[in-house]
């Protein structure tokens, strides 16, 4: 663990301050040096105890990050329950298969118990998301820290999240809009080396792709003997089965995601759709053959990218006691 730390740090020294622009005037590495100088190594201690029980709550914590920074920004949105008069984002379609919110209450209680009323839940799950992808042999990164958490979650805004369905120009203009580029979207796809989907997010891929509704109807661009294979596992209304993103090693933070897409092997339709751009296809071919640092250090800069999508700072928002609730 201590010689691939020390490479995935040597991996991430970069000249973040060109990368980052308006980023520094506001958040900031050592924002809780001060306040709470002890943040990262609590959190990191935590992340191990959860992700040596519970190995497959790394790639839900990393995906949730996402699904944060892409409504209302990574402001914490995500983690806000429902209440009486409002549907929270948590409860809207696309986030009912997100897990791990036990464990951020976690993480943020001890946070508290150490700093109280100073780490903000967004920068727990920006630091929770880190670590998850660290912890599954992949790169770290600094984590940007000071932002502050939303007091607003609405589920008819998680229209913004890329659905798996989508094609390459919405995928394009869904991250656009955020601030995020063609190399940004083939290189945050490659989130998908880690975790599982549920067969219900894949079923129109296997047996409703046009709307038919047949055996016969499937996606033309999917591999056929991955098809059987994945029909073996999901029936048309399974909700329930997981299979694998990356099979062989869903749990390993890696390059082999793009052998897969390359092989039309890969889960989602989006992810197929990477091939039909001449940027990220290329992208896609030259990583499904290795070159793994380069990988490991682009996904380091576009997730302190994706991390500075439209954070509250400052005196905007407020730093929530619990991650589920507003003040």
């Amino acid at each position: 663990m201590e010689i691939r730390g020390t490479l995935a740090v040597l991996i991430t020294i970069f000249p973040y301050f060109l990368l980052l622009g308006s980023t520094k005037a506001q958040l900031s590495v050592d924002y809780y040096s001060k306040t709470c100088p002890n943040v990262e190594e609590i959190v990191r201690k935590e992340m191990i105890q959860i992700i040596k029980v519970a190995p497959s709550l790394a790639a839900p914590f990393l995906r949730m990050h996402f699904h944060d920074c892409f409504v209302r920004g990574c402001d914490g949105s995500v983690l806000l329950n429902s209440t009486k008069t409002n549907v929270a984002e948590r409860d809207a379609i696309p986030n009912l298969s997100l897990r791990g919110f036990g464990a951020i209450e976690r993480v943020k209680a001890k946070l508290e118990a150490a700093c109280p009323n100073t780490i903000s839940c967004a920068d727990v799950l920006a630091l929770m998301a880190r670590d998850s992808v660290w912890l599954s042999k992949g790169p770290t990164w600094p984590v940007w820290l000071g932002r502050r958490d939303g007091r607003i979650s609405i589920a008819n805004e998680t229209h913004q999240l890329p659905p798996p369905q989508a094609n390459i120009t919405e995928l394009i203009q869904m991250f656009s809009v955020k601030g995020l580029d063609l190399k940004d979207l083939v290189v945050l796809s490659g989130a998908h080396t880690i975790g599982t989907a549920k067969c219900a997010t894949i079923s129109d891929r296997l047996y409703n792709f046009t709307g038919l509704d047949n055996l016969n109807d499937v996606d033309p661009f999917m591999d056929k003997n991955y098809i059987d294979k994945l029909r073996s596992k999901c029936s048309p209304t399974d909700n329930t089965t997981l299979i694998e993103m990356d099979p062989g090693s869903y749990k390993t933070f890696d390059t082999s995601y793009y052998n897969y897409v390359v092989k039309r092997r890969s889960a989602f339709h989006s992810d197929w759709a990477l091939l039909t751009d001449s940027f990220t296809r290329a992208y896609v071919l030259k990583h499904a053959n290795g070159f793994e640092s380069e990988f490991f250090q682009d996904f380091a800069d576009s997730m302190i990218k994706m991390g500075n999508i439209d954070v509250l700072t400052g005196n905007q928002g407020e730093i929530r006691k619990k991650c589920y609730i507003v003040n």
